[in-house]
């Protein structure tokens, strides 16, 4: 028996690799699925299912092009529409892979199909359970994502996962392994451990939504207290997951194609493309193609795309490092943002040398904020969290957060230089960035965020601890 764990960070997400006497099952793929094909081919091994945990909201699965790659029928729980041919389970129904049993066990309330797969071994044991966003380490799956598709409120979607969880999962042995579809970083779920694998024994302890003696009506209150919006993407990669989309392969042969400068301002004016700048930010701040947005390829990447841009019908232009365009494409696929036209050939260099206006962001050491401070009235914009902001903030700062700046544009200043950050620099840059897009040019990014801003004079309010809010 083989279990293999694909983690990928950027979405905080796992997908799941599990092989028997030459049998595979993945689970949850991600979009470009050659990883899962190559593992099996390595170990002459043929990939017999793919399951499905549910519609995912965040991320666009792999299991179209999987199915089309290697003849697996995909599977889904009870409930499941799909617009294409699939395996629709019922409950408790159990498919085997060489020696092992994976039985489906519906457990709605994150979604009306989410089902939990359990593995059974050899001997006929309970192994481990494949929760997808049922059950994640530390939490439980929002239920406010499939109202609208369930006719149902947010809390009767709780009142489903409450069941669910005391009917399907608690009973099972203290000694399973709980496999979740996602960790900490997700917004699939508020609180999550930075864990990716754990018992359920610990979960019955660690996790508040499994207290052995939490009422219907205390976890519904519980889960559904403090649930941010979700990301405006979300609808639209569900769309995708139960409808169909593109082949990859076409997607990366149009997204990296190879544009001279002039060729790349031309499709832009034309095609009203988002020039998406995914450098470093240091070098983004430096000098960028007027109006373009960035959101760089070394922090979390995908999941901002999905948040800021939100339409992934929205044709994109990207500027990338040289040798990673093709990563740039792929990790835009992942959130059903299929429609990149092409790259910067030689990149931001190309641009300059060939003579082409550029703009570029003023950022000052935390150090210059805190003499200004000192000196008079400033403005300073905190672009974290909220809960970040009440843990410790500046003060006289305000709050306003990037996922949802666009709410907050009116706030700022039109007249007067002021100063924004973050916690380390990549989401100010980000902020700037949609600013100076929407003609804001007044701002100020300190460098480092506020963990530069921590080792000043500037007065801070004190300390809360995150986790009391």
């Amino acid at each position: 028996m083989k279990i293999e764990q694909i983690y990928t960070g950027c979405l905080a997400q796992g997908a799941y690799y599990i092989e028997s006497n030459g049998e595979v099952a993945i689970i949850d793929p991600l979009r470009e699925v050659q990883p899962y094909i190559d593992r099996a081919v390595k170990s002459g091994a043929k990939i017999k299912y793919v399951f499905e945990t549910h519609f995912h909201a965040d991320f666009v699965s792999g299991h179209l092009t999987l199915s089309k790659e290697t003849g697996a029928p995909i599977i889904y729980g009870p409930e499941a529409a799909p617009s294409f041919d699939a395996i629709i389970a019922e409950d408790g129904q159990e498919f085997k892979i060489g020696e092992l049993t994976i039985v489906a066990l519906h457990t709605p309330g994150h979604t009306m199909e989410s089902t939990t797969y359990l593995l059974r071994d050899p001997q006929g044991r309970d192994h481990a359970i494949f929760s997808g966003d049922t059950l994640f380490l530390g939490d439980v799956g929002r239920p406010d994502l499939a109202q609208k598709a369930a006719h149902m409120t947010q809390e009767e979607l709780a009142g489903l996962l409450f069941d669910s969880l005391r009917e399907k999962i608690m009973p099972l042995a203290d000694d399973v392994i709980v496999y979740p579809a996602h960790g900490a970083g997700s917004a699939c779920g508020k609180n999550m451990m930075k864990e990716t694998v754990d018992t359920l024994g610990n979960q019955k302890k660690m996790n508040y939504a499994l207290r052995a003696d939490m009422t219907r009506e205390e976890f519904i209150q519980e889960v559904t207290d403090g649930l941010a919006p979700p990301p405006m993407y979300f609808p639209l990669n569900v769309k995708m997951n139960k409808e169909g989309y593109e082949d990859i392969d076409d997607v990366l042969a149009r997204g990296t194609q190879l544009l001279s400068p002039d060729g790349f301002e031309v499709a832009a004016n034309e095609t009203g493309a988002i020039v998406l700048d995914v450098r470093h930010q240091d070098e983004f701040v430096k000098g960028h193609i007027p109006r373009s947005i960035f959101i760089g390829l070394d922090g979390t990447f995908a999941p901002w795309v999905g948040a800021l841009i939100a339409d992934v019908a929205q044709p994109i232009l990207l500027v990338a490092p040289e040798g990673r365009e093709q990563e740039a494409v792929t990790r835009l696929s992942r959130v059903g943002f299929d429609q990149t036209l092409g790259i910067l050939k030689g990149g931001f260099s190309a641009w300059k040398a060939a003579g082409k206006e550029y703009d570029s962001i003023t950022s000052v050491p935390a150090q210059t904020l805190a003499q200004e401070y000192k000196n008079g009235e400033v403005s300073v914009f905190d672009v974290r969290k909220s809960t970040e902001y009440l843990s410790e903030h500046v003060e006289g700062a305000n709050n306003t957060p990037l996922d949802f700046l666009n709410d907050h544009l009116a706030e700022f200043p039109q007249d007067k230089p002021f100063y924004i950050h973050c916690a380390g620099g990549y989401r100010s840059v980000i902020a700037a960035s949609i600013l100076k897009s929407r003609g804001i040019h007044n701002l100020i990014d300190v460098a480092g965020g506020f963990k530069a801003i921590a080792e000043t004079s500037l007065p801070k309010t004190d300390y809360v601890c995150p986790s009391t809010l």
